[in-house]
């Protein structure tokens, strides 16, 4: 029986961080939109809003101040070297060409919603909407799609109308919701 032969294992050298500058344009969205966000939330008065003791500029204020926060910390990232995983396409198949058929058809019913919202009303077209959404991207249950799309369309057209207070256009059934 031979003794066993122990190879001595070399350090490698790590590999040099790559800093992909692309991602810093990245960076520079977020921090010009999130300027942008704070510049305009200063300017906002409480006049429209007289019952609300939060006033109209705290949230966009705070997501302005979150987005340059997100900015620094993506540069930091950035120039520590760290770089996102590459797309591996895992639920998608990269080999076979783009749906433009299905793409068309969301922005006919998209068009077809912003056309006809004043006269038929959100309630309406909204359930078209996502009824026609849902079959467009395969669902076979046309009933169903109906179905849930009323509910959606006629729950946030309530939502907004009684909690929020902002009227959505009723169209055709104006006086009976």
């Amino acid at each position: 029986m031979s003794a066993p032969t122990h190879d001595r294992i070399e350090p490698q050298e790590p590999e040099p961080k790559v800093i992909d500058k692309a991602q810093f344009v990245v960076c520079g969205v977020l921090a010009a939109v999130g300027t942008f966000l704070i510049v305009d939330a200063a300017s906002l008065t409480n006049a429209f809003a007289k019952v609300d003791p939060v006033g109209p500029k705290l949230f966009p204020m705070v997501i302005g101040i979150a987005m340059l926060i997100c900015a620094v910390a993506f540069a930091v990232a950035i120039m520590r070297g760290s770089t996102g995983a590459a797309e591996e396409g895992e639920d998608i198949d990269l080999s076979e060409p783009s749906d433009w058929r299905t793409v068309g058809q969301l922005v006919a019913i998209f068009v077809a919603t912003i056309l006809l919202i004043d006269s038929l009303g959100w309630a309406i077209t909204g359930t078209f909407l996502f009824a026609g959404a849902a079959t467009v991207l395969g669902s076979k249950h046309y009933v169903r799609n109906i179905a849930i799309g009323a509910v959606l369309a006629f729950g946030s057209f309530y939502i907004f109308y009684v909690g929020l207070g902002i009227p959505l256009p009723a169209g055709i059934l104006d006086g009976i919701l």
